[in-house]
């Protein structure tokens, strides 16, 4: 038998998403359906458990900070997972779900999403309003950043491993060499 998410031509909604088994993960971007299987790596998860303490226990963050698979419902035909994020206004916090707009989202790059990621996520976050899009590389250690501006995203900030990402809507900084458990890069002598 045919899962339901290939028997429907005009599109899936959150009330398809709700009937499927819930061993299975799914998420749906402008009506369409797609499978977040096979598992994530080992390193992968590891990222994503790094960045989730690191936003979890900022002591300036009073807003909630999720992490997959947590679903965040921007409307009837959007409804995804994505790794790490925050949301700013307790109000969209629902007790299946968040509805409507993350302020931050992160998601950590895995061969099988990494277009669904860059493309069909980034478009999708752009138009809800995600305030920054966080896009981290594993195998080429290093993060992308887009910020909302005049409601579009612009080229990314990236940086890389051994540099300092910042997420200005949180006022947070975060050493990379840590999430990707490396040694701290070396200070540069001060000149005399």
């Amino acid at each position: 038998m045919a899962h339901p998410a290939s028997q429907k031509e005009e599109g899936f909604t959150y009330q398809d998403y709700l009937s499927w088994p819930d061993d299975e993960r799914w998420e749906i971007i402008d009506g369409q359906a797609y499978n977040m299987s096979p598992a994530p790596s080992i390193k992968h998860q590891n990222i994503v458990g790094n960045l989730y303490v690191k936003l979890k226990t900022h002591p300036e963050n009073p807003s909630y900070t999720g992490i997959s698979p947590t679903d965040v419902v921007f409307d009837e035909r959007n409804v995804v997972q994505p790794d790490v994020f925050v949301v700013c206004d307790r109000d969209k916090l629902k007790e299946t779900h968040v509805a409507g707009a993350p302020d931050v989202v992160i998601e950590v790059i895995s061969p099988h999403t990494e277009i669904k990621d860059r493309r069909e996520k980034l478009r999708l976050y752009e138009r809800f309003g995600v305030q920054e899009y966080v896009i981290v590389y594993p195998e080429r250690e290093y993060a992308e950043v887009y910020r909302l501006e005049n409601g579009r995203y612009h080229a990314p900030e990236i940086t890389n491993w051994d540099e300092t990402l910042e997420l200005k809507t949180i006022n947070l900084k975060i050493p990379l060499w840590e999430i990707f458990e490396k040694t701290p890069p070396e200070k540069p002598e001060q000149e005399s």
